[in-house]
């Protein structure tokens, strides 16, 4: 890799493991090499967007509780696989960086890169390139590539499963999925119908919607603003908040936790599961912006 520019260094962060320092006048944001795991953004002035769980383990081969997982080449747990990595291999792998660079304007371009190998493909028997691409200023612009290198087709789910921190989840409000049918995976993937109106969290949510296009507003009236979640190449979202049982069972999440945050995913996942045949990419992207309430 080049010289970085100014404002971007590598660093240790916690636990000793190496993450990626984008430092721009509007923004700034952490992103580790384990797992490409956006862990930290921050527009300047304003408090941090993303959440990370202050019991969240910082260890090779674990997963960070919060921030921005890399969920690939499935989502959830791997069927007919249990003892499989929850939500696939990417979020635990170390990954490279292949260039840093400022743009026009003052933000900081960023990509990092995951190529299948022989402990990749023992699970996922495929060649691949996974490139993300992250782009700092006073917004959070993600974008997730997915390239066929090999001589067979093959079929991945993938997210971008964003954590998001709020002042009181109970007091939030969640816009964009009005009328949008979803599965509910806290009752064993019954399909339930769209509501009218706004979600507000008031109880353990997992919520996939299939087959939605549409940008997403977490209205926060506690810190008074809004975040913005818009996405390209992604037919699913996904809204979670683990509640107070769930939370209390896992031991990377604190048992008081669960009111700080929600997740609002960026995914392509069961109906809208992505199928490449060989020399093909497909891209998911995510825009992230606070604005005012």
């Amino acid at each position: 890799m080049e010289r970085l520019p100014d404002g971007a260094r590598v660093e240790p962060g916690p636990g000793g493991l190496e993450r990626l320092a984008l430092s721009t006048d509007t923004g700034e944001a952490h992103v580790f090499l384990h797992g490409a795991h956006v862990a930290h953004f921050q527009p300047r002035g304003e408090r941090p967007v993303l959440w990370v769980s202050g019991a969240s383990r910082y260890e090779s081969g674990k997963p960070i509780r919060g921030g921005v997982p890399v969920c690939f080449p499935w989502f959830g747990p791997k069927a007919g696989a249990p003892e499989a990595p929850m939500h696939g291999f990417a979020r635990i792998r170390p990954w490279s960086v292949r260039s840093v660079a400022r743009e026009e304007g003052g933000r900081l371009r960023a990509v990092l890169e995951l190529d299948s190998d022989d402990a990749t493909r023992a699970s996922f028997p495929h060649d691949l390139r996974v490139s993300l691409e992250v782009l700092v200023g006073r917004s959070l612009a993600l974008a997730l590539t997915v390239r066929n290198t090999g001589p067979s087709p093959f079929t991945f789910e993938a997210a971008l499963h964003s954590y998001f921190a709020v002042s009181d989840v109970r007091r939030c409000r969640i816009t964009g999925l009005e009328g949008a049918g979803f599965v509910d995976k806290t009752a064993a993937g019954a399909r339930r119908p769209g509501e009218p109106s706004p979600i507000v969290v008031a109880a353990e949510t997992d919520r996939v919607y299939p087959g939605t296009e549409s940008a997403v507003v977490i209205e926060d009236a506690g810190w008074a603003r809004r975040i913005a979640v818009a996405k390209s190449g992604s037919r699913t979202t996904v809204v979670w908040n683990p509640w107070v049982a769930k939370a209390k069972a896992m031991p990377d999440f604190g048992d008081d936790e669960w009111s700080g945050m929600v997740c609002v995913e960026t995914a392509n996942a069961m109906d809208d599961a992505v199928a490449l045949v060989p020399g093909a990419s497909a891209t998911m992207t995510v825009a992230i912006e606070v604005l005012p309430p």
